[in-house]
């Protein structure tokens, strides 16, 4: 595997491309720019790397080694030595929803020796948590995540072997002689009694055993509830089907003052068992780190790539400290491995020691590719 990487400002342009582009087989893009949106911005890539995919989505922050930016393009080109890959790329429709849409993907990327897939997604209009489970009818690992539009939430954008578009899906399948691992921690902190969500609909809750679910965040919340919904970001909800069952994290999005409702960036089923979870900045690192250990490679020293899927929430949280979780990930898969990624609206990945692929967020997701 060969890998390299480079970037584009409005200032300087594209900075020089590696010796290999003309037979790279990937090139992953990902910014918060709107020169990302532009055909331009495409047709420069494609005159650049002839016979790769180009893959790609806005972000809310683009990872480069162990660096974070805004306001530009980073780029990391991909040749395989010995693996193959595939992308399959749809288009949100009305009527059609997320659970179709990832069984399509997947459907067309059957193969008998596909290995992984890595999903880039509209992060706005799909629902993530349907489309992790039509994801998942295929039996393979899967991997990704929901686009960003930095803190605006306005509009995200996905590159796929075309110029950037809205309510696009791409997922691309990696095949033969290649090793993908992934890691999935989050490092949030339980807050108060565990609870029942009592009546929900969707991403939507209602009532939290059987109160007003918007009464019982500002009560646990004191001074902050006057910031909600910003503060919730500091607040997120751990939620699970049963004891037994693995916690997922749910976002903060919106409140309804009039219905007493919060909303969530993934759905939140009546039924569940909740918690709230509140920050702890030293645990979100390690938990980094610890994401980094499930995903490292068998042999130490390889050379290969690890994507970074990592929410806004997270980075909106730990402020300057940020970039410390990319650094302790760089520490332990080594220099030889090259770190690209961004800063999402959710993050697809299974739990380090389940298949089964899930929306989560607040949450240090990371897939590495060695050949």
């Amino acid at each position: 595997m060969q890998v390299a990487q480079i970037r584009w400002s409005i200032n300087t342009g594209w900075e020089e491309s590696p010796d290999f582009s003309g037979e790279a087989d990937l090139v992953l893009t990902f910014a918060d720019t709107n020169f990302f949106q532009t055909e331009d911005c495409y047709t420069q890539l494609r005159g650049k790397f002839p016979t790769a995919h180009i893959a790609g989505c806005s972000s809310s922050g683009s990872v480069l080694g162990t660096e974070i930016s805004d306001g530009d393009i980073v780029a990391t080109v991909i040749k395989l030595n010995r693996g193959r890959l595939r992308m399959a790329v749809t288009d949100m429709t009305s009527g059609t929803g997320g659970g179709d849409i990832g069984a399509r993907l997947m459907a067309e990327l059957s193969g008998q020796d596909l290995r992984h897939v890595f999903v880039l997604s509209d992060g706005l209009q799909i629902n993530g948590s349907e489309l992790a489970k039509g994801l998942n009818q295929a039996g393979i690992p899967i991997t990704g995540g929901l686009a960003g539009d930095g803190t605006r939430f306005g509009k995200t954008w996905v590159m796929a072997d075309g110029p950037a578009k809205t309510g696009r899906i791409a997922a691309l399948g990696f095949y033969g002689d290649i090793t993908i691992k992934s890691g999935c921690f989050a490092g949030w902190e339980d807050f108060g009694a565990e609870r029942i969500v009592t009546k929900s609909t969707g991403n939507v809750v209602y009532e939290i055993d059987n109160e007003p679910a918007l009464d019982l965040y500002r009560r646990y919340l004191g001074e902050q509830a006057k910031e909600l919904p910003a503060s919730g970001l500091r607040f997120p909800l751990s939620i699970q089907a049963d004891k037994n069952d693995k916690a997922l994290i749910r976002t903060l999005l919106a409140v309804d003052e009039a219905a007493k409702s919060l909303t969530f960036a993934g759905d939140v089923p009546q039924g569940h068992l909740c918690k709230l979870m509140r920050t702890n900045l030293e645990s979100l690192i390690e938990n980094a780190g610890l994401a980094a250990q499930a995903a490292q490679p068998a042999q130490p020293g390889a050379t290969g790539l690890c994507l970074v899927v990592s929410c806004v929430g997270r980075r909106l949280v730990m402020g300057q400290l940020t970039e410390d979780e990319l650094e302790i990930v760089q520490s332990k898969l080594g220099k030889s491995t090259a770190i690209t990624g961004f800063y999402s609206y959710g993050e697809l990945a299974p739990f380090s020691d389940v298949l089964q692929c899930q929306l989560h967020n607040q949450t240090m997701t990371l897939t590495t590719l060695y050949e």
